[in-house]
């Protein structure tokens, strides 16, 4: 039954890989990874689409809800988790549901991938309505665990999406949008974890960061709604202070201290020369669009954009 997958046939760039030296097997993959971009580039206007509808149900109270086995679960459980740190997101809105639980994080669980009931169960638990949109990820586009979640998730009244690497995805019929990058045979036959785990994970970075973009969670490009856990992150929101609106690191740190650590109020504060609390409202009425805001007081005063950050790197 895997015959006709080609994430399952054999490499000819690799037929002798047990005969090949460190670099040049470094060489090998590297080569084989360059693919990856260009197969999930063509699926450019699906995710797109895909955007486009998580931003919308998110602003009417749904969820992002990924679903998978094996290294598809684990991806999508990743994705899920770097979303509160990065965007400040509420728990339980963007979320990753792995096929034998967070157990299988570590190691397989036996059986598992091959359970549709197990799908349902897991989607009931979290109660998977009509706002939701729910990405069921299969790189070989037959797992029966993914199979039987996005049926249910349909009839439940989830957007559904199906994100597998093989043409013909047996996924793709279940689902309103399919998401089909096709990277062609593995280096190591069948170990979805190489291309296909890595055009999966460039998917899954799409879908969330340009869910979130939509919804204002940065300013340009900066990550604006960060949550700063950390001494690192304390710092970073200082930096995107300061980059958003010219002051120094010490003038952004009491910026923030009068906007008790909030990084969108203390940019629109400084740019538009009002209290934090006039800040808080104008994002509120913008829904928490910083550009909304800025750009709108820009046009009303015929002054020019405030934001020059568009190209800025942040580490």
């Amino acid at each position: 039954m895997l015959d006709h997958l080609t994430t399952e046939a054999a490499n000819p760039a690799s037929t002798d890989l047990d005969s090949l030296s460190p670099l040049e097997i470094v060489r090998l993959i590297n080569a084989e990874d360059s693919q990856v971009a260009a197969a999930v580039g063509a699926e450019g206007a699906a995710i797109a689409k895909a955007i486009e509808v998580i931003a919308d149900r998110m602003r009417r109270g749904g969820r992002l809800v990924y679903f998978g086995a094996g290294t598809s679960g684990r991806l999508g459980v990743l994705d899920a988790a770097e979303c509160p740190p990065t965007f400040n997101t509420p728990h339980g809105q963007v979320v990753g549901i792995i096929a034998g639980g967070y157990a299988a994080l570590l190691r397989a669980v036996e059986g598992a991938e091959d359970s549709p009931a197990l799908a349902i169960e897991d989607l009931k638990n979290i109660d998977l309505g009509p706002l939701d949109v729910a990405v069921g990820i299969a790189t070989s586009g037959r797992t029966p665990y993914v199979i039987g979640g996005l049926e249910y998730a349909r009839a439940a009244g989830a957007f559904t999406i199906a994100l597998s690497c093989n043409h013909g995805a047996e996924i793709a019929a279940k689902a309103d949008l399919a998401i089909t990058p096709v990277v062609g045979p593995e280096v190591v036959s069948g170990s979805t974890r190489l291309k296909a785990g890595t055009a999966t994970k460039m998917v899954l970075n799409m879908l969330s960061t340009g869910a979130m973009v939509q919804l204002g969670k940065t300013f340009g490009n900066l990550m604006v709604d960060l949550q700063p856990t950390n001494h690192k992150l304390v710092i970073r929101s200082r930096r995107i202070v300061s980059l958003s609106t010219g002051l120094d690191m010490n003038e952004a740190k009491e910026a923030l201290d009068r906007c008790n650590g909030e990084v969108k109020t203390a940019i629109v504060a400084e740019l538009l020369s009002v209290s934090p609390a006039e800040a808080r409202q104008l994002l509120h009425e913008a829904d928490g669009h910083v550009g909304h805001v800025v750009r709108r007081d820009s046009a009303t005063t015929n002054g020019a954009p405030t934001n020059g950050v568009t190209s800025t790197a942040l580490s």
